[in-house]
């Protein structure tokens, strides 16, 4: 898999830098600052920025496109649905490209944004998944548009990748994420250990991503509202119980925007 380096921008995002060693091309994936991106680029001489990836059209991932596209020529990629600036090609679900030498499947993830899209590599040793907005590690992105069936849709798409799959989302919400699922599973060992692990890496200005799909299911409640401990607490934040899945999840969504 090809070098994958955070780079930091506003409080809280990550705009991700794809690497070939091989041909010193790369890639980033919504760059909602140009500044974060420019200087790597001036710290690496003879690098050239080939692809710009995008996964919906908030301002915090598609701001610096446009400098970017006009500093370096690079090609913007996104979604078929939304309004992109300088978008060079429009992406469908299940379509497929090729940048840096890396096969990337497109997968249509509404919910966050109404055409958010991810984008998945699937190597049979190491997969990863840039998930945008839409699957967060330990939690998953707010409803601005879409509706809960639509992201719990979204959600089980992503789910169904193997689980050894890295996930590269895009902002640094874990702790806060693993704060809101020991409230719902406060007995569940894997997201006190995961609660715990993150807090010392943040403790040392470390990052918590990526994370993978395996340790998600684990300990990611909006993974998990099939899970009896978890419908039980939501439906006691609810006041009523709960049976179904999708209202299971829309009202962990509905709590989470409220703790």
């Amino acid at each position: 898999m090809p070098i994958i380096e955070a780079l930091p921008a506003f409080s809280d995002n990550y705009i991700w830098l794809l690497q070939d060693a091989r041909t010193r091309r790369c890639a980033v994936v919504d760059p909602g600052d140009a500044a974060p991106v420019l200087g790597w680029l001036d710290r690496h001489p003879g690098w050239q920025l080939s692809d710009i990836l995008v996964t919906h059209h908030h301002h915090d991932h598609v701001g610096g496109v446009l400098q970017l596209k006009e500093r370096t020529g690079a090609r913007v990629y996104g979604p078929a649905h939304e309004q992109i600036p300088g978008r060079d090609v429009a992406l469908e679900d299940a379509a497929r490209i090729d940048v840096i030498g890396q096969a990337l499947q497109v997968i249509a993830v509404p919910g966050h944004t109404l055409g958010h899209i991810a984008y998945f590599h699937g190597d049979a040793e190491q997969p990863w998944l840039l998930s945008g907005d839409t699957l967060f590690a330990a939690g998953c992105g707010r409803l601005f548009e879409g509706t809960a069936q639509d992201m719990f849709r979204s959600l089980g798409r992503l789910a169904a990748l193997p689980p050894q799959t890295l996930i590269y989302c895009t902002h640094e919400y874990t702790l806060g994420n693993l704060r809101f699922a020991r409230a719902v599973e406060p007995e569940n060992p894997d997201i006190e250990k995961r609660f715990l692990d993150v807090s010392r890496l943040r403790e040392n200005q470390q990052i918590s991503l990526p994370s993978n799909l395996a340790l998600e299911l684990r300990t990611n409640p909006f993974l998990r509202s099939s899970i009896g401990a978890v419908a039980t607490a939501a439906s006691a934040q609810a006041g009523q119980e709960l049976s179904d899945e999708v209202a299971v999840f829309a009202a962990l969504r509905a709590w989470k925007d409220r703790f």
